[in-house]
């Protein structure tokens, strides 16, 4: 393990070879596994298990019972809710050998992954995306895109605070101000 001035509680495992960023935090129970990358000042809250070549960025917050499986990326600033589920492989059979179709999945900075919400592999989360609870991703999300259901579908837009956008696209929190152009969201000021 590369480890500086992060804090592993003692029952956590990680193993050699992965690496944990400065002012990061891993909770009980959790397994890094080697080749793993987790950056700095994150959480990963009881029982999460971060599998080989998993990226993580900064600043994530990763909630109990969440495991991510190789291929998935999570950029920085990303929010993953109780129970979040990632998978790697579309056609999973406990008889047949795939580790050779893994699928990439990226989550893009500052989104959130609700809880008990499923990621399929293969599919990008955009940029401050809110994926609802126990929502079903099958498909790319938008950036800032609000998306609920199974599977998901978009129902709204949020702002990069997260909150809910109204008919003005402007942020209720912030004052930040966005436009629709062609099914996207941006920002205008």
């Amino acid at each position: 393990m590369t480890a500086v001035a992060c804090f592993v509680h003692p029952t956590a495992v990680v193993d050699d070879g992965a690496a944990i960023g400065a002012g990061s935090r891993i909770w009980h129970f959790c397994h890094v596994m080697a080749g793993a990358r987790i950056g700095r000042d994150c959480v990963l809250g009881q029982n999460v298990m971060v599998g080989a070549g998993v990226v993580v960025g900064d600043g994530c917050k990763i909630q109990n019972n969440v495991s991510l499986y190789a291929g998935v990326v999570l950029e920085n600033q990303v929010f993953c809710g109780p129970s979040a589920v990632f998978t790697n492989v579309l056609t999973p059979r406990a008889f047949v050998e795939r580790k050779d179709e893994f699928r990439p999945t990226l989550v893009r900075r500052g989104a959130t992954v609700g809880a008990n919400a499923t990621v399929l592999c293969g599919t990008t989360v955009g940029a401050y995306a809110m994926i609802g609870a126990g929502a079903v991703v099958t498909r790319d999300v938008a950036d800032h895109a609000l998306v609920i259901g199974s599977p998901a579908r978009r129902v709204g837009w949020v702002s990069r605070t997260g909150e809910r956008l109204g008919g003005d696209l402007t942020c209720p929190r912030t004052g930040e101000r966005y436009r629709e152009t062609d099914g996207r969201l941006e920002a205008i000021d």
